[in-house]
């Protein structure tokens, strides 16, 4: 008598409860991302130390001052962040409302408010990523086809993008000490 060969079965996946485990690890590399992780460092420290009397200074075949670059991406991310959280929200025009006035700060003080409401809207952005009421997935309501997922993965590639330039920035004024 030939045996049967068993019949493979593949198990039956338990979606319901897979659903919950991908929602909070797709939030968790959001943030991860948000916060800088990966291969590059993370945006506050190309700002740490970052010499007062070099903030407003170009370089050589570099566009923009460190001030340019700290103000703009937070300008951007303010956008993003508001964007994402309020229908009443009214976006600067572009591109003279993402870019500060000037290439040097007006103040040591200003630098450091910039400094702290970039670190205070990333924060916002990654408790609006980490909050399970908030649909990653859905269309805002007040936007054309955007996401938050969408809108956390822009804020992520802006910073990313624009802490390259400040790192190279850094580089070419001799005030890179981390490689």
């Amino acid at each position: 008598m030939k045996k049967r060969a068993k019949k493979k079965t593949t198990p039956k996946r338990k979606t319901q409860a897979a659903a919950p485990d991908k929602d909070l690890a797709l939030r968790e590399h959001l943030v991860y991302l948000l916060k800088g992780g990966g291969a590059h460092i993370h945006f506050m420290d190309a700002l740490e130390g970052f010499p007062a009397g070099k903030r407003g200074t170009f370089a050589q075949g570099l566009a923009h001052t460190a001030w340019q670059l700290l103000e703009h991406a937070r300008l951007a991310q303010w956008d993003i962040l508001e964007f994402s959280r309020n229908a009443k929200h009214s976006s600067p025009e572009f591109p003279e409302g993402y870019w500060p006035k000037t290439p040097i700060p007006p103040s040591d003080e200003a630098w450091e408010k910039s400094v702290a409401a970039f670190q205070d809207d990333l924060e916002e952005m990654i408790r609006l990523v980490e909050n399970s009421k908030t649909d990653l997935f859905a269309r805002i309501p007040h936007g054309q086809r955007q996401t938050i997922l969408r809108e956390a993965l822009v804020l992520a590639d802006h910073n990313s993008y624009h802490l390259g330039q400040l790192v190279d920035l850094r580089r070419a004024l001799g005030a890179w000490q981390n490689g």
